[in-house]
């Protein structure tokens, strides 16, 4: 209990101790407020210049960083000049150079952004220490004289590190590499022979690989972008444009395409046709070769180098690379499309239309490919239209020289064409329309003018509208027959011109027979059908034969009939020397007229020498027999009335000299070398040489009965 109360004694003077001690404190604390708020006041003030200070001290890292890179680019760019010799190595050490172009300029573009707010949080915090008098004069004097020197840093050297300094002459070099970037890229194009100075379609050789390495692609993107951020933009694609352009119109070159300068339908009209043969031939696959090889590996370019590349104040426009690449193929495939438009307004002569057709299938080989090349959704357009122009301009152009190819022959036709032929021989006209239409009829033409005449069926008539709608083959089979009515009525028409009803038979059978041996196995009678030709033709050329025989020869063969009574002895002597002596000379004389108008110069008895020899044939189972018969039966009253006659020979001889040439029998007074005979007898052997098993075997011969003569 005593020292429960000793420790509370001390309790009660620890107690007086701490209140002393918290009476001492508190006048302390009055005293000490005052220096506790300036102190505060000043860890203020100087967190406020620190962060004011901060911007200017990044800036100045800055400013040491791009002079950094300023010297590392200048030693990379001296580094450039001595890797000429090594292309590859170059070409690394160029993306060494871009890239730190890149960061040269991101400096510089980071010291433009960030001079702004330092410049700014310096001049607040010098106006406000100026205006509290928080520091000293002379921190404050220093702030401002910071201040000063910041902004005409900013004023003076950053406009000096974009514009005029390293930066600057780094861009000028990395145009320059651009350009001989692009130059060096070159399409590999050689001509195997010398084509069109040799007339000649020549063959080309295209070592197509793509346009550069995947190094100098990548080079020459990082080129573009680099270029695109530093306002170059437009500098940019103008030297692509310009470059590319020239490779691509340079490999093209190298083709000799000296024809595309000649394109008005004008000056087409008045080239030679030989040359305009070849020259449509070569536009054609030059045309290829632009589309598929050059134009195609421009695009690729393109792509690949500008794909990237943007405007850097929108994002969200179209790629440049589609619009770059149609300016280059815009010149050239205008230089292309206007030669094929002049060829397609040109006059619509006939053998025009196989190039037509080969022009358009070409087009159309190509259509995929071509819209494959030229399928921008935002460039192209004008293009792709003027590809369709093209070919409308080839289907009109296609039908109205088949339309009137057609026509031409039914009329008089220029040139010596539409003259009826003196000497009964096939006419121009008809051997140049049957081998006409064999040429169309053959696969390489008869698809694309199926496809034409339908596409021009098409427009006129709007889409098809029922499943009996003619097709394309349907529309050739029925213009090709139509041509072939219009050769018929013609050769009608100018057998009617011929005063000389035999020679007007021979000139029907020459043309017809021609008309159907020429088609014969070929894609024409394919198209039309075998029994089309027959029907037309081949019954028509001989039933001209078999009125050729009895125009010519079956009133001849008539003469040497003298009557039932005569034959049977039944009149007098007398009377049947003066019957056979009329019926001799006139047969003579008939006979010697025949011959004279079948040797006549310039008469073509029987043009096709199959036809030849058949007529011949015929006409000696015709004749032969009968003037024999006759000559054996009144032989004797013939050699009584010492008339002068033919021995069957002689008239074999002269029948087959009509046909095989070289056997007119006469005399140097133009006569017929008669032979006269008088009191003799003998028998005169004779031979009629007339092979009947070749009549009838063989179906293209033909096949008339002249039982009726």
């Amino acid at each position: 209990m005593k020292t429960s109360v000793k420790i509370d004694a001390q309790y009660e003077k620890m107690d007086d101790k701490f209140d002393a001690i918290e009476e001492s404190l508190n006048a302390s604390s009055k005293r000490i407020a005052p220096l506790q708020s300036l102190s505060i006041a000043t860890k203020a003030l100087d967190t406020r210049i620190n962060r004011a200070i901060s911007p200017a001290l990044s800036l100045l890292e800055g400013f040491e960083l791009a002079e950094t890179l300023q010297r590392k680019l200048l030693k990379i760019a001296s580094k450039l000049l001595s890797e000429k010799k090594n292309p590859k190595k170059r070409l690394k050490k160029l993306i060494e150079y871009v890239d730190c172009m890149n960061e040269l300029n991101e400096s510089i573009n980071r010291i433009g952004y960030e001079t702004g707010p330092a410049i700014q949080k310096l001049l607040e915090v010098v106006e406000f220490l100026s205006r509290t008098k928080a520091a000293d004069y002379y921190r404050t004097e220093r702030l401002r004289e910071t201040l000063i020197t910041l902004k005409a840093v900013s004023e003076a050297e950053v406009d000096s590190m974009r514009f005029d300094g390293v930066l600057d002459e780094a861009l000028l070099n990395l145009q320059d590499e651009f350009e001989g970037l692009l130059m060096r890229l070159r399409h590999r194009i050689s001509v195997t022979n010398d084509d069109y100075d040799n007339h000649n379609d020549g063959d080309y050789g295209v070592n197509y690989g793509g346009l550069g390495s995947d190094l100098e692609v990548e080079v020459l993107g990082k080129i573009a972008e680099t270029l695109a951020a530093n306002d170059c933009l437009d500098i940019c694609i103008d030297i692509f444009v310009k470059v590319r352009y020239r490779r691509a119109a340079k490999a093209l070159m190298k083709l000799n395409p000296d024809y595309l300068k000649t394109y008005t339908p004008e000056q087409i009209d008045e080239m030679d046709w030989e040359n305009l043969e070849q020259a449509i031939s070569l536009w054609i696959k030059h045309f290829h070769l632009a589309v598929e090889t050059v134009l195609l590996s421009e695009k690729t370019l393109s792509k690949q180098v500008l794909s990237n590349t943007t405007i850097a104040a929108d994002q969200e426009t179209p790629p440049l690379w589609p619009e770059c690449f149609i300016k280059i193929a815009d010149k050239i495939m205008a230089v292309f499309f206007r030669f094929g438009e002049g060829v397609s307004r040109s006059s619509k002569d006939p053998h025009k239309l196989f190039k037509l057709l080969e022009t358009f299938d070409s087009l159309e080989n190509l259509k995929p490919k071509f819209f494959d090349v030229f399928d921008g959704e935002f460039s192209g357009a004008d293009i792709r239209s003027r590809f369709r122009e093209l070919e409308k301009l080839l289907v009109h152009a296609s039908t109205r020289v088949f339309y009137e190819f057609g026509l031409k022959i039914e009329g008089e036709i220029h040139d010596g064409l539409g003259l009826t032929p003196q000497d009964a021989s096939v006419p121009k006209l008809v051997r140049y329309a049957v081998n006409y239409l064999k040429n169309l009829t053959t696969v390489s033409y008869s698809s694309p003018m199926g496809k034409v005449l339908e596409i021009e069926h098409l427009w006129k008539n709007g889409t098809l509208s029922s499943e009996n709608e003619l097709k394309g083959q349907d529309l050739f089979k029925e213009a090709v027959s139509n041509v072939m009515e219009a050769i018929q009525r013609n050769i009608e028409s100018k057998k009617l011109r011929f005063k000389d009803k035999v020679l007007a038979q021979i000139f029907a059978m020459n043309t017809y027979w021609y008309v159907y041996m020429r088609s014969r196995n070929s894609e024409l009678v394919k198209l039309l059908g075998e029994e089309y030709m027959k029907s037309r033709y081949r019954h028509a050329a001989e039933e001209s034969a078999y009125l050729y025989q009895k125009l010519a020869w079956g009133s001849l063969v008539k003469l040497l009939d003298v009557g039932e009574e005569i034959r049977d002895g039944n009149s007098n002597y007398e009377r049947l020397g003066g019957l056979v002596r009329e019926k001799m000379e006139s047969f003579m004389v008939g006979f010697d007229e025949i011959c004279k108008r079948h040797n006549m110069s310039g008469f073509e008895i029987v043009c096709d020498a199959d036809l030849r020899e058949q007529m011949k044939d015929a006409t000696l189972r015709l004749v032969l027999p009968a003037y024999t018969e006759f000559f054996d039966k009144y032989e004797s009253v013939l050699v009584k009335l010492k008339m002068t006659y033919l021995p069957p020979e002689s008239v074999e001889a002269m029948l087959r000299g009509i046909f095989e040439g070289g056997g007119d029998q006469r005399g140097s007074d133009g006569k017929l070398n008669l032979i006269g005979r008088s009191g003799s007898n003998d028998r005169i052997d004779r031979r009629v040489v007339v092979d009947r098993k070749r009549f009838g075997k063989d179906n293209r011969r033909l096949e008339f009965d002249n039982s009726d003569l």
